[in-house]
């Protein structure tokens, strides 16, 4: 995560995901996720039963789905993040 530093606007703009098509393809491509919403950070992981969507340090909020359509359908506060999945933080992405 920029090697320490806080990251700056630029390093959000250039992580963010511009599209759900390109949220869906880093998904295909079992990318690791870590971004912010509403001030909670929120991890999607590869697992071997699917995709792992979870706030972070609560292990209650798991959800293991089958492919990034249901991913997309997960509550993060009161939004799906289908509806936010452009505007979220994005701190750390592998794809």
């Amino acid at each position: 995560m920029n090697n320490g530093n806080v990251p700056n606007d630029e390093y959000f703009e250039e992580n963010r995901f511009k599209t759900i098509n390109e949220f869906k393809w880093a998904m295909s491509s079992n990318s690791e996720v870590e971004f912010e919403w509403e001030d909670k950070i929120y991890g999607i992981v590869a697992d071997s039963n699917g995709i792992a969507i979870y706030e972070a340090n609560k292990q209650e909020t798991e959800k293991i789905c089958a492919n990034a359509d249901e991913v997309l359908e997960y509550m993060v506060g009161k939004y799906r993040l289908r509806d936010v999945i452009t505007k979220v933080r994005v701190w750390n992405r592998t794809i």
